[in-house]
């Protein structure tokens, strides 16, 4: 399988459905990784205000009419003790199974990416869960590198 047809482009109202779907796949394949997500009703994005927010750009890749990725990157306030004032914060980056292993990731990485930069932007962060190595690698190919590692502790166990 390869990448031929493939066309990414900024998600829009029409795709709303498609991306509630792709939503909970992200949440299904995360949630080995954090137990406490909710069976039924959880969702991480406001997806009708990522289409329609200037300060994001939220995309899919599309083959043969079917989305097969996603991922959005939002400018965002950095903190005050960072010296950028701005930063992109990338999120539901999202490759279909039978799609994974052959690049779409590092394409929608290089969009968002490039957006970014368009908009004065030269630092981005994403989160991604310690143990979902295949998820590590992907993010380590492009060149991020692990900086904050957050920690829990659930009393209810």
């Amino acid at each position: 399988m390869n990448l031929n047809g493939l066309i990414v482009r900024e998600a829009g109202n029409d795709d709303y459905r498609s991306l509630v779907e792709l939503e909970q796949k992200v949440i299904d394949a995360e949630r080995p990784f954090n137990v406490p997500l909710k069976e039924k009703g959880a969702y991480y994005y406001d997806i009708e205000k990522l289409i329609s927010d200037l300060d994001s750009r939220l995309i899919v890749g599309e083959i043969r009419g079917d989305i097969v990725a996603t991922g959005y990157v939002q400018v965002r306030r950095s903190k005050p003790a960072l010296e950028h004032d701005n930063h992109g914060y990338l999120v539901f980056m999202y490759v279909a199974e039978e799609y994974r292993g052959l690049g779409l990731n590092k394409v929608v990485l290089q969009d968002l990416v490039s957006w970014g930069q368009q908009r004065g932007v030269t630092d981005f962060y994403l989160d991604a869960y310690a143990e979902n190595a295949s998820a590590v690698r992907a993010y380590e190919k492009f060149g991020f590198r692990g900086s904050l590692l957050e920690m829990k502790l659930n009393l209810e166990s």
